[in-house]
């Protein structure tokens, strides 16, 4: 009998045990991007347009596997030397190498006096991460640990510097009213904040609005940082594929590498190689001399050896075939032309449409000035919740709209979706 009690207050002392573990747990709410997607997906509206999700598609609405991407898979698959090996703890050396030739530039002296450190990342995400945490870590912090994020910002970058104990503060970015660049609040947010602040700058195709600085004001911005001793912190989601060249997306970093600015750039290459589910990413750390580089990647590699051991192989030889032959490369870049220059005739197809045709109230040369693959419309939340209850277009509550998911087939149904929301004539279309 006093066994059987035993048993009794053991199975009931664990079984709360059990509860008390996770059911407090708060429930998170769905990521917006994911849900906005389920839910065109589960749409039976045979017009439906998905103009929330960040991925190129071509013109008849299909995700594009860029042939140069085909023809170093089927190398790779033919290749009967490689094998499954776990890679170096900082990724493949071939691969990351080239990588940082493509952001610096390939007669960079940060390269050829080995002042830089390339890691091999988990894509653009985890390179932010992985930098984050670097930062957390060994960053002489004037004060709490704080990140100033432009408002707005890519979503995810909240979230990654919170989980390591650093605290984003938005700085002035956007402006409303001219649906463009706030470039006076910029300034004016880098002078006021503390010496040796850490500022995250999106390098090209500013997510999510479209809107970058020239390269006048991109001068007058590192001048600031320079003076107040900030760190940069550079996301480069979209080199090549914004503009069509990968020159030209570079331009921002290697201008403040030139200037002598303390910073690091996190790259991806989801997007300009249409790599999204391969996670391909690096993170660069420029550091004043080859003694601290030396120390910098002893520190990533402890830091990466903890988290992930050794990333992945078969997307980063990919891109390292490509980036190291030359009539690859070649071919890479006129692949990057064709998604450029589809998107940016999007944009010259929408505005006219709104401006020729239509005669939509309101300025849309924002449009036309935006780069890359989104756009702010400029249109209220109200509004772009109408658009997608009503007139079964998917976008983020911004205003926000991905450029890729135009094409022929729906461009001219959208155009009239968004002249009828704006002057307030939108009425539910049937299935």
């Amino acid at each position: 009998m006093a066994d059987r009690l035993k048993q009794l207050v053991s199975h009931i002392s664990r079984k709360e045990m059990s509860a008390e573990l996770w059911q407090e747990v708060p429930l998170a709410p769905p990521d917006s991007i994911f849900q906005l997607t389920a839910a065109y997906k589960a749409d039976t509206f045979k017009d439906k347009v998905n103009l929330g999700v960040g991925a190129y598609r071509d013109d008849d609405n299909k995700p594009w596997v860029l042939p140069v991407v085909k023809k170093a898979t089927s190398i790779l698959l033919n290749d009967e030397t490689l094998d499954h090996e776990y890679l170096p703890i900082l990724g493949l050396p071939e691969y990351t190498s080239a990588a940082a030739k493509l952001i610096l530039g390939s007669d960079s002296p940060t390269l050829k006096a080995g002042n830089a450190v390339s890691a091999q990342t988990i894509s653009g995400t985890g390179a932010n991460h992985l930098g984050a945490l670097f930062l957390s870590k060994f960053y002489h912090w004037n004060g709490a640990p704080k990140v100033y994020l432009s408002n707005p910002t890519w979503a995810n970058h909240h979230a990654i510097f919170r989980n390591v104990g650093i605290e984003p503060v938005d700085y002035a970015y956007y402006d409303p009213k001219t649906i463009g660049l706030d470039f006076d609040g910029f300034i004016s947010a880098l002078q006021n904040a503390p010496d040796r602040s850490v500022f995250l700058l999106h390098a090209c195709a500013h997510n999510p609005t479209g809107v970058d600085p020239t390269q006048e004001q991109w001068k007058a911005i590192a001048e600031v940082i320079g003076a107040k001793k900030h760190y940069t912190f550079f996301d480069c989601a979209y080199q090549g594929f914004a503009s069509g060249d990968l020159d030209k997306d570079a331009w921002a970093v290697r201008y403040f590498v030139e200037q002598g600015l303390p910073l690091l750039v996190c790259q991806s290459f989801a997007k300009n190689a249409g790599l999204y589910g391969e996670r391909v990413g690096a993170l660069h750390v420029v550091s004043p001399n080859t003694e601290t580089a030396n120390r910098v990647k002893s520190q990533l590699s402890v830091l990466q050896r903890s988290e992930i051991s050794n990333p992945p192989s078969h997307g980063a030889r990919i891109v390292s075939l490509i980036l190291n032959d030359a009539g690859l490369f070649e071919e890479w870049k006129r692949d990057i032309r064709t998604m450029a220059e589809r998107i940016i005739d999007m944009r010259h197809k929408l505005h006219r449409l709104l401006t020729e045709e239509l005669h939509t109230p309101g300025n849309w040369d924002h449009i036309l000035k935006q780069i890359g693959m989104f756009s702010f419309t400029g249109i209220s939340p109200s509004q772009s919740k109408a658009l997608v209850e009503k007139g079964h277009i998917y976008l983020t509550g911004n205003g926000r709209i991905s450029m890729a998911g135009l094409n022929s087939h729906n461009i001219e149904y959208f155009g009239r979706q968004l002249d009828a929301v704006v002057r307030g004539t939108l009425t539910s279309s049937s299935s």
